[in-house]
């Protein structure tokens, strides 16, 4: 029985298009989705309503909706947020906090907790220079809050946010008797990589852009050095931790920002891997100085040993079943190879 409402913003988006297969697939809610976009037609008969403009002027006509879960997924990604960086605080700050509003004003007002996930990101960290990020590790939660990037700004700002509107707002929890607060949680994501959609231009897309180019026999010069490296993850694992955070029980929680991680991997790493699948790749390194430098600012890799002892957490796909079974099967299948 559909008698969930779930809004699903950013749908047009890898996530967004992902996260609303599963939720239909599951059932039991009617999924409401929002883009500056058309819906794709991957997913435009899942949707019960499509809202579609920028988000910040429309957030307005959500007040009516019977809000239980909001999936707040709409963001200006990092390499196009350095360009634009008053537009991607606008889009990502107000468009969240006016977003937080009203699903705290819901909870309240009708005295259930609105449960509100935000996809956060590694891009929420800085690592000061290349040898602290090697000496580094795996880094928890709280290690290196310093990002370097607009986007990283607005992302553990909005944590913070989300924080606030779910146990300070009003300094409530003084009350005798405090009214229901939404219940915000956030996943610091390492760059996801869909098999079913083209990479966007985002920073961590060097990985699958090189694969897709080595696939269609096309050149790719890699737009970071070899030795770069971060923390990936397969789009369905991303999708189950959404789901999985989602479902587990507030008093479980003892944290609302979780990192949640797969494998990690150098540009070099992806070379290796799309040479062995395609032996005619053609992939050089020519690194851009802006976009390497908000890649040298990210962990190699993040401990989310929170996630995996509170909620169970752990990824489907290591690094070889990534490859061998989800995403080098796809592409195949996209280009005839």
């Amino acid at each position: 029985m559909a008698d969930k409402t779930v809004l699903v913003t950013g749908a047009c988006g890898e996530i967004g298009q992902a996260l609303v297969q599963e939720l239909s697939k599951r059932g039991g809610c009617k999924i409401v989705t929002a883009d500056i976009a058309p819906l794709p037609e991957a997913i435009n008969n899942l949707v019960a309503e499509h809202v579609q403009g920028d988000l910040v002027y429309k957030i307005k006509t959500f007040y009516d909706y019977d809000f239980n879960t909001i999936f707040h997924l709409a963001a200006s990604l990092s390499s196009k947020a350095e360009i634009a960086t008053e537009e991607a605080h606008r889009i990502n700050v107000e468009g969240t906090m006016q977003l937080l509003m009203l699903a705290a004003y819901r909870s309240e007002k009708y005295k259930k907790a609105v449960k509100f996930l935000f996809p956060s990101s590694i891009a929420a960290y800085g690592m000061s220079s290349l040898d602290v990020k090697k000496s580094a590790g795996r880094i928890t939660e709280d290690e290196y809050n310093t990002p370097h990037t607009m986007y990283g700004c607005n992302k553990l700002y909005c944590e913070k946010l989300g924080m606030y509107y779910s146990h300070y707002n009003g300094q409530r929890h003084l009350d005798a008797n405090p009214p229901v607060m939404l219940d915000f949680r956030a996943l610091r994501f390492p760059g996801l990589i869909s098999a079913r959609t083209l990479p966007s231009g985002g920073t961590s897309d060097y990985g699958p852009e090189m694969l897709h180019a080595a696939a269609q026999g096309k050149p790719y010069a890699c737009f970071v050095r070899e030795d770069t490296k971060i923390s990936f993850m397969a789009m369905p694992d991303a999708i189950k931790s959404l789901l999985l955070l989602t479902d587990v029980p507030r008093e479980k929680l003892s944290h609302v920002v979780y990192n949640v991680a797969a494998f990690a991997l150098t540009a070099g790493e992806f070379q290796e891997r799309a040479k062995r699948a395609f032996p005619d790749a053609q992939i050089s390194f020519e690194p851009n100085p802006r976009r390497q430098g908000i890649v040298d600012s990210w962990p190699e890799d993040v401990n989310d040993s929170l996630a995996r002892i509170e909620w169970g957490w752990q990824p489907d796909y290591s690094v070889d079943m990534f490859f061998d079974q989800y995403f080098l099967p796809e592409i195949r299948k996209r280009y005839g190879k």
